[in-house]
């Protein structure tokens, strides 16, 4: 048999991570090169170079490579839309303008919101005329001329890039089709998203913005897959594989990525949540928090019974997306995040990064402002020694004194020692990302109490034990090789499209079979999808899911719905799902009042293409369960191999510190705050009264001391 390797790289703000897994051996190598900002693609064909090095392997070994990507997202982040134009039904034109009237939280009122720009302004949008009602029948004939004149209008001015959205296209696509084949004719060279293909979904200002989103993201993500697509070919001089990471939690090949870019906005912290989440599910825990710490921000995500939540009523930036994506909350708190002084002398952290380039002040590049001054959460780690002066095992060596000097800055400002201000900074940061975890539990009807707190990337775990402080989390789990989790997740997810309808009607007039062919047709619609994947029709999964709400109510609950004819005892389960459903969410539901009618919103399809995921093996070690008490195991704290002054606390000043190198640790192992356990892409301090052992999967659960423990 072949060598056959698949390969996951994530790219970061700071380092590109790569994991490998050989699908004969089960063998498993992960590394990390620096990204490259300027051309991602050159960091990613680097990284597997590294690997395959590191392997022993030539290209030609290559099976398949998923890659998680922030290109969609970054580019909404940073507001770089090129101009857009909106071709919409006559008489909406103003339909972005209005938007909804909601305001974002932390506003009081909308007196002091201000709206954000547009993501087209209004002179770039144009009617047509022509309509449907709400289940598709024609009220007025499409305007063929009128369709032209509008397509030239774009063309004459050059706006290339164009999004399509008629009222009621979910419903009946034939106007949009039509527009999309004279744009065709018109404007052959420009960029178009219709509705009717990236959201079949009603309320038409939500489908409008996740079309023009798509638009948006779509000629520099189609630039970015295709250029890595080709650049894959040298290789083995073959087409190798290519898959890119959803927001949705599954893989999806390149040419069907160019064509729903919108797909990916959370690519990458959504392979990191699903990496987290099995290697939880192995190690025994079920309710887990993950917090995915880069060089630009930290993503966080409940995951329940190993699966992370999922949500449509997601954002990147100021843009809705209406898309189903893995429940994330970013917070801008990574490594590169800038500390600076607000106009009122308070300390402030994030969320501006310095990146890869210039990157932290101890890259030895001048900082962010290149005056030695942005002081970063990577420059007051070391200053504090809680990092070593290197990163990677050594291969990027760190300019303390250049770390140090530009803290010693920013507490001359502040009026305090350098370690205070250092301190001070870890401090602020550590609450931002509690807040994050606050954000997806307690604001959720969630006691973040009851959760266990897994942290990876290369600076998730550095406040790990602050984290547990201020949340009162009982038990943090740091899986090893943390900073290339989110790679590793790339190895662990399914091909996953999804497919929805709008089918508004009350339980009481509710027709089984017309609800029965929709499922079959979206059913047949993912079956293709696989098809053209490359799946054999035995190896397709369908999951059948439905969005149901009490009638009146603005906004629906999703229930998955059983295997199976869809019938009337079907439909009476989905409800009764439905009920027990809004009362865990609410605390409360009408199933016994008949008064209260329930109303079906959308029928959605998800169609699966199952992979070999990589084995997760355990030590062939006996050690005590994760359940016993930790006093009574046996405390076997490997030898240093050094030690150094690290501060833990300003208050308390700096302490010595074993630091222990995490390969070196037997299965069993305890390590006892104080101490630094560090490894190839990470460092993890342990404060003072806490403790790390090691499972038999090699993760390191850190706990607290209790009273009694030796």
């Amino acid at each position: 048999m072949a060598r056959r390797i698949r390969i996951g790289i994530d790219t970061g703000g700071t380092f590109t991570d790569v994991v490998a897994l050989d699908e004969e051996s089960g063998e498993v190598v992960t590394t990390k090169t620096p990204s490259t900002p300027a051309n991602p693609a050159d960091g990613f064909l680097a990284g597997i170079e590294k690997v395959l090095t590191t392997l022993g392997a030539e290209g030609d070994a290559i099976g398949a490579v998923s890659h998680g990507t922030t290109v969609a997202t970054n580019q909404l982040l940073e507001g770089k839309v090129d101009r857009l134009g909106f071709i919409t039904t006559a008489g909406y034109e103003a339909m972005l303008e209005i938007a909804r009237q909601s305001v974002p939280d932390g506003y009081g009122n909308s007196y002091f919101w201000v709206k954000p720009d547009r993501i087209v302004p209004r002179d770039l949008v144009r009617g047509v005329e022509g309509r449907l009602d709400f289940t598709g029948a024609e009220v007025r004939p499409f305007d063929e001329d009128g369709a032209r004149e509008v397509a030239r209008w774009f063309r004459d001015r050059g706006i290339d890039t164009l999004g399509v959205c008629f009222l009621h296209a979910y419903a009946e696509p034939a106007h949009e089709e039509r527009m999309r084949a004279i744009l065709r004719e018109e404007h052959p060279d420009a960029v178009v998203s219709v509705s009717s293909e990236v959201l079949r979904e009603y309320r038409e200002y939500e489908r409008a913005m996740t079309t023009l989103v798509d638009a948006a993201v779509k000629p520099r993500l189609s630039a970015y897959v295709t250029n890595i697509a080709q650049r894959l070919t040298a290789f083995g001089d073959r087409q190798v594989p290519f898959y890119v990471m959803k927001s949705n939690g599954g893989v999806l090949s390149a040419d069907e990525v160019v064509r729903q870019p919108i797909t990916t906005v959370l690519s990458g912290p959504a392979a990191g949540a699903l990496g987290a989440a099995l290697i939880a599910e192995v190690a025994g825990f079920d309710r887990v928090l993950t917090s995915d710490g880069g060089g630009t921000s930290t993503d966080v995500c409940v995951v329940i019974d190993g699966e992370p939540t999922l949500t449509t009523e997601g954002s990147v930036g100021v843009y809705p997306s209406k898309i189903p994506m893995i429940d994330v909350v970013t917070v801008g708190a990574g490594g590169g995040s800038i500390a600076w002084l607000s106009p009122e002398g308070t300390l402030k952290v994030g969320p501006q990064s310095a990146g890869a380039d210039p990157g932290p002040l101890c890259y030895g590049r001048g900082g962010a402002g290149g005056d030695g001054s942005a002081v970063t959460i990577t420059d007051a780690h070391l200053c504090l020694g809680r990092i070593p002066p290197h990163l990677l095992g050594g291969e990027i060596p760190l300019d303390a004194g250049a770390a140090r000097a530009g803290v010693e800055q920013l507490a001359a400002k502040l009026g305090m020692t350098p370690e205070a201000a250092a301190a001070g900074v870890l401090e602020i940061s550590a609450w931002n990302q509690a807040n994050a975890l606050r954000q997806v539990t307690v604001k959720r009807g969630l006691d973040v109490r009851d959760f266990t707190l897994v942290t990876f990337g290369g600076s998730g775990s550095l406040l790990l034990c602050r984290l547990m402080d201020v949340l009162g989390i009982p038990t943090v789990l740091v899986p090893p090789d943390p900073g290339n989790v989110s790679a590793f997740g790339l190895l662990t997810v399914d091909v996953k499209n999804d497919y929805v309808q709008t089918h508004v009607t009350l339980a009481d007039g509710l027709d089984p079979a017309e609800v029965a062919a929709t499922y079959d047709d979206l059913t047949g619609r993912a079956r293709d999808a696989l098809l053209r994947e490359g799946f054999a029709e035995d190896a397709h999964g369908f999951a059948r899911t439905a969005d149901l709400r009490y009638f009146g109510q603005a906004f629906e609950v999703r229930v998955p719905v059983p295997e199976g004819p869809f019938d009337a005892v079907c439909a009476a389960t989905v409800a009764d799902a439905f009920h027990a459903e809004h009362r865990t969410l609410y605390g409360y539901d009408f199933a016994d009042d008949p008064s209260q009618q329930v109303e079906w919103v959308n029928l959605r399809v998800s169609g699966i293409g199952p992979i070999q995921r990589p084995e997760i093996r355990s030590s062939e070690v006996e050690v005590v369960s994760r359940l016993a008490p930790l006093a009574p195991q046996p405390r076997d704290l490997e030898t240093p191999h050094s030690t150094r002054l690290v501060c833990f606390d300003a208050d308390a000043g700096y302490v010595e510190a074993a630091v222990l190198w995490r390969p070196d640790l037997r299965v069993g192992a305890t390590v006892t705050g104080p101490a630094i356990v560090e490894e190839y892409g990470s460092t993890i301090p342990i404060h003072p009264g806490f403790t790390a052992r090691v499972d038999p999967w090699r993760n390191l659960i850190v706990t607290r001391i209790q009273e009694g423990d030796s």
